[in-house]
C-alpha cells in the first residue's frame, strides 16, 4: 500500500502562547487567530514485505533505518524524532518506508513541525485503520510533539494544518473550538507579505518560562496575557469587518507589546525590515512564532506589495510568495 498526505503551514496573527494549556483558562474569551499558507509538509508512506522501517527527510537530507518496530522502540535517540515517535505511538504491524518533506525554511516560525505532525499522523491513522477523528489526531499529534520537545505545546499551530483558511481558536473550560473566519481572500491576499530573514529562530520567547511564571501568579505576566487576549479578540473582529486600518493598528500594538515583554523576539535585521518597509507601504509587521529570527509578516497598503517586496530584498531577506491555503490535510491511498 502507498499513502500520500500533505497539510499547510501557517502564519499566526494574534494570541500566541495563550494557546498553551492551562494559560487560556485564566482569561475570559481567550482566542488565537491565524491563517494557513500554501507552503506544505508532505509524506510518502509505502509498506514493505519485510518488517524493516526506513525513514527519510528529503529537505533535511537525513535518513535512518531500523530492522523492526521493536528495534525502533528500543533506540534511545533518533536522527528523525518526529517520524520515529509517531511510529512508537501508531505501532504499524508492517514494515514501511516513510519519507517526509517540509516546504517551510529551517526555523521559519511558520509551524512546519506541527504541520508535519498532522501530515504524518493522518497517514499513519489511515495505514493502521485507527479510525480517529481529525480532532483526536490533533490531540495525539500535540501530545507526541510534547514528548519530543519535553515541554508543553500549544494547540493553535495544528488547526491551519487540519482545516486550512483563516481560523479563530476559541479556548475555555469546555475545550478548544475552531471557527473559520469568512474573509474576502482576494482582498486579504493583496495586503499580505511574508519574508524569511534567513536567520533560524533563536527562542525569542521562552514559552515554558512564561508559562511557569503565569501559573505561579506573576502579576506582570498575567497583565501581559490580558493584553494579548484583548488584541487577539480585536484582530478577529477587524478581520470579520475587513477593517484593515484597525487590523494594522492591532498588529502594531501586538508587536510593540511582544518586544516590550520579550526583547529577544526581534533582531537587528527584523528591526531594519519593519522600519524600512513602513516607508514603502507596510502598515504593520510582526514576527511569526516565537521570533528571534525566522519569518516576518507584513500587512501592507493595497497596491504596495511590489514596493515592500523590493525593500525586503534590498535589506537581504527573502520574500516567500504565499497565498491562503483553502484546505487542510489531504490523504490519498494507492494499493
Amino acid at each position: 500500500m502507498k499513502i500520500q498526505a500533505s497539510s499547510p503551514c501557517r502564519v499566526d496573527l494574534a494570541g500566541g502562547t495563550l494557546d498553551i494549556w492551562p494559560l487560556y483558562l485564566f482569561h475570559d474569551s481567550a482566542v488565537t487567530v491565524n491563517f494557513a499558507i500554501d507552503r506544505y509538509t508532505r509524506c510518502w508512506l509505502s509498506t514493505r514485505e519485510d518488517g524493516a522501517i526506513h525513514l527519510k527527510s528529503r529537505d533535511l537530507g537525513i535518513s535512518e533505518s531500523f530492522a523492526s518496530l521493536e528495534a525502533l522502540k528500543e533506540t534511545k535517540k533518533y536522527r528523525l524524532p518526529l517520524a520515529a515517535w509517531q511510529l512508537r505511538f501508531w505501532q504499524p504491524e508492517v514494515g514501511l518506508d516513510l519519507e517526509t518533506l517540509s516546504e517551510a525554511p529551517a526555523g521559519a516560525g511558520i509551524s512546519g513541525s506541527s504541520s508535519l505532525m498532522i501530515t504524518v499522523a493522518s497517514a499513519l491513522n489511515k495505514l493502521t485503520k485507527g479510525g480517529h477523528s481529525l480532532e483526536k489526531i490533533r490531540e495525539i499529534a500535540q501530545n507526541i510533539e510534547a514528548q519530543i520537545i519535553q515541554v508543553p505545546t500549544g494547540c493553535q499551530d495544528y488547526y491551519p494544518a487540519m482545516y486550512g483558511g483563516l481560523s479563530a481558536m476559541e479556548m475555555g473550560p469546555s475545550g478548544i473550538k475552531r471557527v473559520g473566519l469568512d474573509v474576502d481572500l482576494a482582498e486579504f491576499e493583496e495586503r499580505i507579505v511574508l519574508a524569511y530573514t534567513g536567520e533560524p529562530r533563536n527562542s525569542g520567547i521562552n514559552n515554558w518560562d512564561v508559562m511557569k511564571k503565569h501559573v505561579d501568579g506573576d502579576k506582570r505576566v498575567r497583565r501581559a496575557f490580558d493584553e494579548i487576549s484583548a488584541i487577539a479578540n480585536g484582530v478577529r473582529g477587524a478581520l470579520a469587518e475587513s477593517d484593515w486600518e484597525e487590523l494594522a493598528a492591532l498588529i502594531r500594538a501586538e508587536w510593540s507589546h511582544r518586544k516590550k515583554n520579550a526583547p529577544g523576539i526581534t533582531t537587528p535585521l527584523i528591526d531594519r525590515l519593519v522600519k524600512s518597509t513602513a516607508r514603502a507601504g507596510a502598515k504593520a509587521a510582526k514576527v511569526c512564532g516565537a521570533g528571534g529570527g525566522g519569518c516576518v509578516f507584513f500587512l501592507v497598503e493595497k497596491g504596495a506589495k511590489a514596493k515592500v517586496r523590493a525593500v525586503i530584498e534590498r535589506e537581504g531577506a527573502q520574500v516567500l510568495d504565499v497565498r491562503v491555503a483553502p484546505r487542510g490535510v489531504q490523504v490519498s491511498t494507492k494499493s
